[in-house]
């Protein structure tokens, strides 16, 4: 792998990441395992191989993993119905309620609706977002096709717990962290904070990379609620490339690990896999992983992206390698662009320039983005002003899932009304077109929506609906 670490820090300047760690596992041995940059934009501490970035839906891997040594010990079973072991368990449907399984909840064939921005913005504890999953509605067939779904993994992390009878935070720790010797590894946010040396949050503001607070997402459990290092990581990946033991320890039985990694749920091909990767013929997802084949080699892989962080990490275990690579700035694919460099090197063929080929896909996508924001704002109806004047609209809202949001009155002509969802998700409503307000959410980099309010035949306001979240009903 000569010039993998000018490769790297050549691809981190075109991408603009401030700090990036990256693991490469071959044979059972470290091959590679440093990190390059910074923790923290216009900062001097330097990321190393034991940095913590958050690894985010790499976690659900391990989810799927601690439930594989429940059923080594014969506590529970792949189909055993969630509400076996939870039995207040309930998403909107009762068919679906009652058939679920544990196997449906990590192959994201549920049929059940994603609705991230429960978890993401919402003020609700983990028991308080369960809860309110009895109003998570369907949004396709049950067991019908893929429909990737996070609250699914968070209630498999809570079987876990109801099992055992201690939290599947403690259980992850003392079952997988503690044996692959993963002492910095965590689940918990205010772990985080105290052991130092962390990637901060970075993203893109107007085109420019910015420092953004780091978040709490303690919610998400299961789901990808955990921080670990790429040394740690790859501690991780060894348990799997050698069927479930690691340095003489036995984690997990080595037909566990067959399970983890056996396909269940087809996912369907897309152009952009076809063209980058004409050897691929099929993707599927297994138990917390993602597989699919590459130049005849099974891989087995999962990305993810949370506080503004992402994280790769890919096995190939016929050829016993792993290669894991984590950057500090959200919607980076230099870490995928990486990961098939080193595949290159490794396996035998001359290495793409992947970066190049991953800048030119982002490339397109922002200049397909900037398109849909001209045609929106050519839409726009300029001169149609609001339907009632701002107290009018004043008020708190409810929906059955998401809670309450409540409009306050603005203190600026051009920002008439406000809206309080959650401490994280405040905004200032600025008119659009009719009683259509654009919502410009006051965290950095959170972005922006709509939210159309709607008014019945009396001229009352009735309804806000709120792009990307639901229609919260006012209430009296």
């Amino acid at each position: 792998m000569a010039g993998l670490d000018h490769y790297v820090e050549t691809a981190m300047a075109d991408w603009e990441i401030p700090g990036l760690a990256l693991a490469v596992v071959h044979g059972d041995s470290i091959l590679h395992a440093r990190g390059y940059g910074v923790t923290f934009l216009g900062g001097n501490e330097e990321v190393d191989e034991h940095t913590l970035f958050a690894i985010a839906s790499t976690t659900k891997a391990m989810t799927s993993a601690t439930l594989a040594l429940l059923v080594d010990e014969g506590r529970l079973a792949w189909d055993d119905p969630v509400q076996l072991h939870l039995p207040a368990f309930q998403v909107e449907d009762a068919y679906v309620s009652r058939e679920l399984t544990i196997r449906d909840l990590l192959t994201h064939r549920a049929g059940t609706a994603r609705l991230d921005n429960l978890w993401i913005a919402s003020p609700f504890d983990r028991a308080e977002l369960l809860s309110r999953l009895r109003y998570l509605p369907l949004a396709g067939g049950f067991r019908a096709g893929y429909d990737y779904n996070n609250h699914l993994y968070i209630v498999a992390g809570e079987v876990v717990t109801a099992v055992v009878g201690q939290a599947w935070d403690d259980v992850l720790a003392r079952r997988i962290f503690e044996p692959l010797g993963m002492e910095r590894s965590t689940s918990r946010a205010r772990e985080v904070e105290l052991r130092g040396n962390t990637a901060h949050s970075h993203t893109r503001i107007e085109g420019e990379v910015h420092v953004i607070p780091r978040r709490d997402y303690d919610i998400i459990g299961g789901a990808g609620a955990v921080w670990s290092s790429a040394w740690e990581m790859a501690q991780w990946a060894r348990l799997h490339l050698n069927e479930g033991e690691v340095d003489g320890v036995r984690v997990l039985s080595a037909d566990r690990i067959r399970e983890l990694h056996a396909p269940v749920t087809v996912i369907p091909g897309d152009s952009v896999m076809a063209r980058l990767h004409p050897t691929n013929h099929f993707q599927a997802y297994a138990l917390g992983w993602r597989l699919m084949d590459l130049h005849g080699q099974r891989v087995v892989h999962h990305s993810g992206s949370i506080n503004y962080t992402r994280t790769q990490l890919t096995l190939v275990p016929d050829d016993g390698i792993a290669v894991v690579a984590m950057a500090n700035l959200s919607n980076s694919n230099l870490q995928l662009a990486l990961t098939h460099w080193i595949l290159d090197a490794l396996q035998g063929r001359e290495p793409q320039d992947w970066s190049a080929l991953y800048l030119e896909l982002d490339a397109r996508s922002q200049e397909a983005s900037a398109r849909s924001r001209v045609a929106r704002d050519e839409a726009r109806l300029r001169d149609v002003a609001p339907s009632l004047p701002a107290e009018a609209y004043v008020g708190l809202y409810r929906d059955d899932l998401f809670g309450d949001i409540r409009i306050d009155a603005g203190d600026a002509p051009d920002t008439p009304l406000t809206l309080h969802y959650s401490a994280e998700y405040e905004a200032d409503l600025h008119p659009w077109h009719g009683d259509t307000f654009r919502v410009v959410w006051r965290r950095p980099g959170a972005g922006e929506t709509f939210l159309t309010f709607r008014i019945d035949l009396r001229g009352r306001v009735v309804l806000a609906d709120l792009d990307g979240f639901a229609a919260f009903v006012r209430q009296p």
